[in-house]
């Protein structure tokens, strides 16, 4: 298999150039600062990620009744479940 086939053009530039020298490890203090702005930056998005906020909205009661139906089929709340359904499909697993 040719590089081209594994790396991008992009990725094959910057190979040639670390090859050159045209790279430079960064000092170690500033190595120690780059990689802990990192990973704030990694627990800041999974922070975000883990936040939840309520949403109210209005069904017909035939239909919650349906939910509710189907939520004990799965052995979870209701709630839980409309919440994971939702969370499907704002995350592409479930396409309508």
């Amino acid at each position: 298999m040719k590089d081209s086939e594994i790396y991008t053009s992009e990725e094959l530039k910057m190979i040639e150039e670390i090859e050159k020298g045209d790279y430079a490890s960064l000092p170690n203090d500033e190595l120690e600062k780059e990689k802990a702005m990192l990973k704030q930056v990694a627990i800041n998005t999974i922070e975000d990620k883990k936040r939840k906020k309520s949403l109210n909205i209005r069904l017909f009661e035939n239909d919650i009744q349906r939910i509710k139906a189907m939520a004990l089929s799965e052995g979870l709340p209701y709630q839980t479940f409309l919440s994971s359904i939702i969370h499907k499909i704002a995350t592409g697993k479930i396409r309508i």
